[in-house]
């Protein structure tokens, strides 16, 4: 295991870390729990930096790096939610085209040869503008729905874009 790889480990052990600090009894809970959230999105960032930088890229990485940013991004969704920060519709959306996309890597990866689709310029971007977006609703910012409605829809390009791909994978395969 590579620098890159344990950077995209610990931000699988930081979403329990985050429910545990939002959930908890304690002063702050939302703010603690948006700093872990603006954390592991630190780690998301450098370990890609690295990982390219210093020619770490492995195919496990590949394949974790996004399912650790969907299960942390996902986590993030439903407790705010439940919490009534998020409007129900965001985790609706955002939660099948997850889903769609965690079950189409995992079906790709361990029945496909390993094969990975890797992150491209949309589904990149539908990140940042969904941190953007959830730091928006956390600060109360009043003009926050219109950010989230703007991911939302990042999010829906960038699974129109993974779905053109993973088509064109399977043409290349059959």
């Amino acid at each position: 295991m590579n620098i890159a790889n344990l950077l995209t480990f610990i931000r699988f052990l930081l979403i329990p870390a985050f429910i545990y600090v939002l959930y908890g009894n304690g002063q702050g809970n939302i703010m603690a729990a948006t700093g872990i959230f603006l954390f592991a999105g630190f780690t998301d960032v450098l370990d890609g930096y690295i990982a390219r930088r210093y020619n770490m890229i492995t195919k496990w990485g590949q394949a974790m790096d996004p399912l650790a940013d969907k299960l942390m991004q996902l986590t993030v969704l439903f407790a705010f939610t439940d919490k009534g920060i998020l409007p129900l519709w965001v985790i609706v959306v955002i939660g099948m085209k997850e889903l769609f996309m965690i079950l189409g890597a995992l079906i790709l990866y361990y029945y496909g040869d390993k094969v990975v689709i890797p992150a491209n310029h949309y589904g990149k971007m539908a990140t940042v503008m969904m941190y953007v977006a959830i730091l928006a609703v956390v600060f109360h910012l009043p003009f926050a729905i219109y950010i989230m409605v703007l991911a939302v829809c990042f999010t829906l390009l960038a699974f129109y874009n993974y779905l053109s791909s993973f088509r064109q994978m399977h043409r290349i395969r059959s």
